[in-house]
Formats: structure tokens, C-alpha cells, sequence
């Protein structure tokens, strides 16, 4: 939920930027860039359309505004707008829980000029309870009762004030969209649920959906460690943001995770039950209404605007949810308003900068300036403006591996797409031929998965100031051949293999223990000899990770323990994908037990709450993967057909 960095090409700009962020954690990093100019992206967004119709940053009035809620409660608001316009503008409105910081002239005129409109009246709000807004702050604040005439929610805050706008602000064409990234997101998709009629159009970049089953705080069930500790400890020390760095303080955040042992020692030692976030993680570890109501699949049940949902194939923190939330949506969607973009983007990359690269991985052409320029202002143009055509593709998906944008009729695609079952095998290989009739049953590879030495989720040392915003295109060859790391490898590719849509992989396990955790990444090699770029030759480019709590498998209502040694068949879902795996490279898949600290250790021993366990519940387990008869454990590819 951490928001974004928009490029600017300032210097003075930059130094600020840095100087906010020096105290930074690693999966706090850029979400705080934020806390300088970033959170204020669609601010820089909104501007720069105006810059490049020619009106200067001088033109500019601000003014600053208490806007009263219906409870009482007065939230900060900033309201930026073009003097010089001599037609009515719409509003673009964005809500943060960072802090609207300050931005100069300068970075006004220098943000994404390749967007291009007549401009936006820009207003920009602390919602209650942080920074100089009234009331109390609440995590991710729950959907109201709508029986309850004075309840209030983020949707209500959003519709008083835009109601406020609409009268207050002079000049204005009584259009409103909004727009936001990570929490932002989520707070333009709840204002979209009882929305204000002027409310025409919303993009959510990267909104989370469901905090247990795929988004920031946990993945079918398991805890994100070092993204939980930290986020909620940010946000919840205190009005402002809280430098977590004061309580992570080594260098390898791996080793002070793995210091901290079991779950329980983190309010014991450092917490003491004030961090409200943390009291629900311990209090709610299973599926609870609790969860359920926070989701949004309860309350997304029709189409109420225009919505433009936007993804990255490698977004380090929320990639289930704006899948999810356009998912939900399309169910009601009737008259098509609802819209699905995926790039080649970790968190919030579509916003700054070009888009041509990400870590390591080129990808040919500027797709985030694509984005902004192609699809996102035309979007906004069209809903707020009246400007432009209304046709637009269902999905648009950036196809990684081929490099290019793909326009679907659907998503995922319905039309020349036929599953293939990828085998494991014997000699840990990958076949779409299914293992020998004769191979017996009880065919498994095993690796011993330790507590005490968890295999790390990007390469040590984890520093807590660099690395978060890339590590799902690290190098996969970090952890290939370690013992407690199973890795499976097809032939090489004699054709493409074009994947598109959601790749599902199938696992029958058994473990020593009575819980276990199961993590699946398929990975494109490259490669021997890497003609394009010898520097990437024999690299492991993961397109798709995930993990499964054993004890989840049943229900993710009621935890129940695993049967020692008994198989089971695990599904892990990856939310979607759009990759082509190019002749001449294979296709890799790794089976673990940890990914530590991005995921919290699983003891392997049964406990009815983890964040209760003790630090005797941790013990080593022997695993199995199987690989014949009617357990042979095998990748679902949705493979396109030419």
C-alpha cells in the first residue's frame, strides 16, 4: 500500500527527496518517498496535463480549507487551481494517509510533461486523523453499517467533500474524478461505493482487496513479516509517519527478523499492544469477519462509475488487489465501465519515470510514459471533459518476454487459449508429457525445510534502505541449488510458449510436521549465451510466486493440522499473467518451505496460533514433493494457440 515516486527532474527536488527518505526501511522505502513529494502523485499528474497546455506554475492560486464532515470532524485540504483558465474545470480529488508534503513551482513544471490536457482543479486531503486533519486515524477503516444514519467511512468523508467542493470552489464544470495509488487507490475505490453524483471517474492504481488472501498484510494466510511489522508500526506510532529504522536496526533484516524469534516477541519487546494493527494481526490470524468485512468483495456488487484498474506484473505489494477489484467488478458491469491495464511495473511504476526498465529486465519501449500518456489521459479527458472517444479495449495487458501491448476482448482471455499441465519429473525436470504409467506413486523429490535457517527472500544481506522495489526480478539463481530448495527445469525451448492468463500451480506435498508452508515460483531462464546482453545470460527472471499455508488447506475460517507424512494436494492461483517464454529459454519452476522475512516462519509444528508460538513449536520437517500417477504434481498454463 506504499505509494509512489513521480520523476522529477529538479535537483533541489531530488535532494529533499532523499533527505525525507534517508531513515527509510526497505519495504517502507518507497512508500515514503511519499512522505517528501510522492504521496502527492496525482498531484504532479494533474499538473503536469496542465503544464503542457501552456499554463504557467505561476498561475496558480492555493487555497487551504478545514472541510467539516457531517460528524464534526474537519479534514486539511489543499485546493490547487488555474487562474488564468477561462472555462469551467473539473476536479481531481486525492486522499492520502501520507501527508500532502510540499512541491515547488519547479516540480510543477517538470512533472510527466508528456501528458497533455487544458488542465484540473487539484485538491489534495489528509483523511481524518493524520497529519493536520481531525479525529482518529483507523487502519483501512471498515465500510459502515448503511443502517446506521450516523456512521461514517472513508466513502462518506469522500462524498462530504466533494460536496463541499462542488460549492465552495469557484470555476468549476461539477465533474469529479479521483485517483490514487496503494492506499490511495483504496480510498478512491471506497469513495466509488456510495458515491456523489459528481463523482464521474476513478482509477485505482494498485488498490489492495483482500489483506489476507493476496494484498500487503498476508498471502493465503501467511503473515507478511516484514511488510506487517513495519507498515504498522509506521503508521500507527504516532499522527505522522514513524521511522521504523529506530527499531530495525541491522544492517540484514534478515538476521534481525530471525533474531526477534517467534511472533510474540514483537510486542512483548517492542509493541506493548499500542500498535492497534498489530493487536488484529495476533487477535485475528485466521479468516474472520473481521478480514471478510475489510474486503472488498462484500461491497463491490455493481459498477457505480467509470473505473480504470491498473497492475504491475512485479508489484512487491499489491498485485491481487486491482486484478481482484476488476474482477468483482466485471461481474455487474453491463454498460463497460470497467476498464483492466497491466504493465511490466513493480508499485507504483506506471507513475514515474519511463518505463523501459525494471531492475534488470529491459523492456524495449517506454510502457509507464505509454501508460500516462495513451491511457490514462484519455480516460480522464473522455469522463471529465467530454473530450476524446468512448471506445476503449476491455483489458490491455503489456505481454513481458515479447514486449508488447496486447488488447483483450476479455480478461482473462476466453478466445485460442487451452491449459497444458507442466509435469514434474524424474532428474528434476519440466515436460508437458505426463510422468511414465510405470513410475510408482510413491516417486518424490524431499528437501529437509529448518526454522532456524529459512531460505531469504531476496540476497543477504537484506539492506533495509535499498532492493525492496525490485526484488521479485532478482536473479532466481541466489537460492538454486540450495539443499531445502527444490528446482525442476524443462528442455529448451524449440518454439515460444505465450502464457496469458492465470497460472495455477498444483502440488502434492506431504511434511514430517503437522503445518507447513509451500511457495511455487515459475521462472523464464534465459540463455546459455544471452546474444542481446551477455550480462543476462543464464538468468532466472520469476514471473509468478506465491505461497500456501498447510493448514489453511481445508478452510481459511478454521486452521487444522496437516497428518504427518500424509499427501495433499496444494493449489497456488497466481493472480494473472501475460508472458511469453522465448525459444531457446526454459521454463524453471522452485519449490520451498520459507521465504523469510517477507513471509513469517511457519513453526512446522501445529500451534492454534502462530503469533502465540513459542519458540519449542519451531522444529525442522521433512518434505516431499511428488511427481507420478495421480499425484504427480504439475503447473496448469493457460498457453496461447496460434
Amino acid at each position: 500500500m506504499r505509494t509512489v515516486l513521480f520523476h522529477a527532474k529538479a535537483q533541489s527536488c531530488e535532494r529533499r527527496r532523499k533527505e525525507n527518505c534517508r531513515q527509510l526501511s526497505s519495504p517502507l522505502r518507497l512508500r515514503l518517498y511519499l512522505c517528501a513529494f510522492a504521496r502527492n502523485a496525482f498531484l504532479l499528474l494533474a499538473f503536469a496535463i496542465i503544464a503542457n497546455a501552456q499554463v504557467k506554475p505561476s498561475d496558480y492560486t492555493r487555497t487551504e480549507a478545514m472541510i467539516p464532515m457531517r460528524d464534526g470532524v474537519r479534514l486539511y485540504t489543499t485546493i490547487d487551481a488555474p487562474a488564468t483558465s477561462t472555462q469551467p474545470l473539473p476536479i481531481l480529488l486525492l486522499r492520502t494517509p501520507y501527508g500532502l508534503g510540499q512541491l515547488t513551482a519547479e516540480q510543477i513544471a517538470t512533472a510527466l510533461t508528456e501528458l497533455s490536457s487544458d488542465g484540473y482543479i487539484l485538491v489534495r486531503q489528509d483523511i481524518r486523523g493524520r497529519f493536520k486533519s481531525e479525529g482518529e486515524f483507523v487502519m483501512l477503516r471498515q465500510p459502515r453499517d448503511p443502517k446506521d444514519a450516523k456512521a461514517i467511512d472513508e466513502s462518506t468523508d469522500t462524498y462530504d467533500t466533494i460536496e463541499y467542493l462542488l460549492k465552495k470552489v469557484p470555476n468549476n464544470n461539477g465533474r469529479v474524478g479521483m485517483a490514487g495509488t496503494s492506499y490511495g487507490a483504496w480510498l478512491s475505490v471506497m469513495g466509488m461505493l456510495d458515491p456523489h453524483p459528481a463523482l464521474k471517474a476513478v482509477v485505482q492504481q494498485a488498490s489492495p482487496a483482500d489483506m489476507w488472501i493476496g494484498d500487503d498484510f498476508h498471502h493465503n494466510g501467511a503473515f507478511r513479516l516484514s511488510y506487517g511489522f513495519e507498515y504498522a508500526y509506521m503508521m500507527e506510532s504516532g499522527k505522522e509517519i514513524a521511522d521504523v529504522t529506530k527499531v530495525v536496526d541491522k544492517l540484514d533484516a534478515y538476521e534481525w527478523y530471525l533474531k526477534l524469534g517467534p511472533l510474540a516477541n514483537a510486542d512483548q519487546k517492542y509493541f506493548q499492544g499500542k500498535i492497534p494493527t498489530w493487536t488484529a494481526f495476533v487477535n485475528e490470524p485466521d479468516y474472520t469477519a473481521f478480514w471478510k468485512r475489510q474486503a472488498f468483495a462484500p461491497w463491490l456488487n455493481r459498477v457505480t462509475v467509470p473505473t480504470l484498474n491498473v497492475a504491475g506484473w512485479w508489484d512487491q505489494e499489491d498485485f491481487y488487489g486491482p486484478i481482484k477489484i476488476y474482477e468483482l467488478l466485471e461481474r455487474h458491469d453491463t454498460v463497460k465501465q470497467n476498464f483492466l491495464v497491466v504493465g511490466p511495473w513493480n508499485h507504483g511504476g506506471w507513475s514515474r519515470g519511463e518505463g523501459s526498465k525494471l531492475g534488470r529486465i529491459d523492456f524495449g519501449s517506454a510502457t509507464a510514459a505509454h501508460y500516462r500518456r495513451n491511457i490514462l489521459a484519455p480516460f480522464f479527458a473522455y469522463y471529465l471533459k467530454g473530450q476524446g472517444a468512448a471506445q476503449r479495449p476491455e483489458a490491455m495487458t503489456f505481454r513481458t518476454g515479447e514486449n508488447k501491448w496486447v488488447e483483450h476482448a476479455a480478461w482473462p482471455p476466453k478466445q485460442n487459449i487451452a491449459e497444458r499441465k507442466l509435469y514434474f519429473q524424474a532428474g528434476k525436470k519440466l515436460s508437458f508429457t505426463p510422468p511414465p504409467a510405470n513410475e510408482p506413486n510413491a516417486a518424490a523429490d524431499s528437501y529437509v525445510s529448518d526454522p532456524a535457517s529459512p531460505v531469504p527472500y531476496r540476497p543477504r544481506p537484506i539492506q533495509v534502505r535499498s532492493g525492496w522495489p525490485v526484488w521479485l526480478v532478482e536473479d532466481q539463481r541466489f537460492v538454486d541449488g540450495r539443499p531445502d530448495v527444490l528446482t525442476f527445469e524443462s528442455d529448451t525451448l524449440t518454439e515460444d510458449v505465450t502464457v496469458a492468463g492465470r497460472i495455477i500451480a498444483n502440488l502434492f506435498a506431504s511434511t514430517s510436521g503437522t503445518d507447513s508452508d509451500w511457495i511455487v515460483k515459475v521462472i523464464d531462464v534465459y540463455p546459455d549465451k544471452y546474444e542481446p546482453d551477455a550480462s543476462m545470460s543464464g538468468f532466472q527472471l520469476m514471473i509468478a510466486g506465491d505461497v500456501v499455508r498447510g493448514r489453511y488447506l481445508k478452510s481459511f475460517e478454521k486452521a487444522e493440522p496437516l497428518t504427518a507424512n500424509a499427501v495433499y494436494h496444494y493449489q497456488i492461483a497466481f493472480p494473472a499473467n501475460d508472458h511469453t517464454f522465448k525459444q531457446g529459454h526454459r521454463i524453471m519452476v522452485q519449490v520451498q518451505s520459507t521465504w523469510f522475512p517477507v513471509i513469517d516462519r511457519n513453526p512446522q509444528t501445529f500451534v492454534l496460533n502462530i503469533f502465540r508460538a513459542k519458540e519449542s513449536d519451531f522444529k525442522p520437517a521433512t518434505q516431499k514433493v511428488f511427481r507420478a500417477g495421480k499425484q504427480a504434481s504439475y503447473i496448469a498454463l493457460p498457453i496461447e494457440v496460434k
